[in-house]
């Protein structure tokens, strides 16, 4: 752990403790919640040794030599998952001030912003859309030890058409500018995730629709093909990666679907029809239904265009109440914020409005763990505390079956065995 770090948290009064990387650390929690079962393990031990988790139960031995972290009061859980999310953006980036930014400078900002991701609880991402492989590179910081963050999957550059929500449409004619990720028709489109993939992309996101935060297009307007959509995720399925698909729209939600995408982003103006075919395909929802409130409440502020925002007041509402007839229709759902629509570190914010329309907080837990993982293909490493997946662990100070907002306020966070915050007992 780098000292800096380890200077900034002591200041803000938590304790710290660090374990050699590979030694044995155990953890003594007064319950451990089974998210699978819903169950409350109580007394639970957790061993761990070289960043895994070794072994899980009530009143187990502790072996001579483990460091022991004690946290008789707190109820423990697997490290959180936020599927949809921008560590290399900030809410200020948005409308024009975005267009001063370097990638530089963003993949300076995702430092930051990791930081305060890992520290919120979350301690594995999916970063969808950044421009440069900004992501790419905080990615790889962060595996190497050179920086603090959750474990990183990402997508690198969005792939979208000419004057589409991936594109940039804030520049006048005269600047000839087109977002290098843009790629129009399907072998185009084929080509746009071999190159994303070549410069180290984990998964592919496209813009299936229009957005809210872009200029001149509408969320509900189709803007990919189904032929298209069909290219990209044949071709990135034969290479090994997985799509994920911004989509507003009912038609582009559909169209996503049918052309075999592994996740729709959004999926505000979902219908019957596309719940349906969610469920027949297995595809994956993703609501990011609290930034609504941040982009009403905040978005002028911070420079978010008015059509934006506008746009936004027409869809929020709509999206919520989609997000509650998926949910009752028995559609998969992923935890995911859109976090740097909002500031980082909020992401758990967005469990207290999946309650509010109708989520039991238990079966919105399993959204940002076991589903999460479902949805990335590292189903037996992360998104539980079980013996052979890696060591995140995290703790609350009380039930959150009961109470997620109890998940605002994360005491605890172990990542890849290593314990990255503790705070002291009030």
């Amino acid at each position: 752990m780098k000292i800096a770090s380890l200077l900034v948290w002591l200041a803000a009064g938590v304790t710290f403790a660090a374990a050699p990387d590979g030694a044995a650390v155990a953890l003594r929690c007064g319950r451990l919640l089974d998210v699978q079962s819903g169950n409350l393990i109580e007394n639970a031990v957790i061993l761990t040794s070289g960043g895994k988790v070794t072994a899980v139960g009530a009143g187990l031995a502790i072996p001579p030599g483990a460091q022991v972290v004690q946290l008789p009061e707190a109820t423990c859980l697997p490290g959180l998952i936020d599927v949809h999310v921008h560590l290399t953006m900030n809410p200020t980036d948005a409308g024009y001030e975005g267009l001063g930014i370097s990638v530089p400078r963003s993949t300076v900002t995702g430092v930051r912003n990791a930081r305060q991701t890992l520290l919120a609880g979350f301690t594995t991402v999916r970063n969808v859309g950044a421009d440069g492989y900004s992501d790419v590179a905080l990615r790889d910081g962060i595996e190497a030890g050179d920086i603090d963050g959750p474990r990183m999957f990402v997508s690198g550059p969005a792939l979208g058409i000419t004057g589409g929500h991936c594109d940039n449409n804030l520049l006048a004619p005269e600047f000839h500018y087109t977002a290098p990720s843009v790629a129009d028709g399907p072998w185009a489109a084929r080509a746009k995730v071999r190159e994303v993939i070549k410069y180290g992309a984990d998964l592919i996101k496209i813009c299936a629709s229009g957005g809210v935060l872009s200029k001149g297009d509408q969320p509900g307007t189709p803007q990919y093909t189904l032929e298209e959509m069909q290219a990209i995720a044949d071709e990135a399925h034969k290479l090994g990666r997985k799509v994920a698909a911004h989509a507003h729209g009912t038609q582009s939600i559909k169209d996503a679907i049918r052309a075999g995408i592994d996740s729709v982003e959004h999926s505000s103006l979902i219908d019957d029809e596309g719940i349906a075919l969610a469920k027949q395909h297995g595809t994956f929802l993703v609501f990011d239904i609290y930034n609504d409130t941040f982009i009403l409440e905040e978005g002028a502020k911070h420079g978010m265009l008015p059509e934006s925002i506008e746009k936004e007041r027409r869809l929020g509402k709509l999206q919520r109440e989609n997000f509650r007839r998926a949910m009752l229709g028995g559609a998969r759902m992923a935890f995911g914020t859109d976090a740097g629509v909002y500031p980082h570190g909020d992401n758990a914010r967005q469990f207290a409005v999946m309650t509010e329309y109708g989520m039991k907080p238990i079966d919105a837990i399993r959204t940002a763990t076991a589903n999460a993982a479902e949805l990335l293909g590292r189903g037996k490493e992360v998104g539980l505390v079980a013996p052979g997946s890696f060591a995140d662990v995290i703790a609350v100070a009380g039930d959150p079956r009961t109470d997620a907002t109890l998940l605002e306020h994360v005491k605890f966070v172990m990542k890849d065995g290593q314990v990255y915050k503790n705070e002291r007992e009030k």
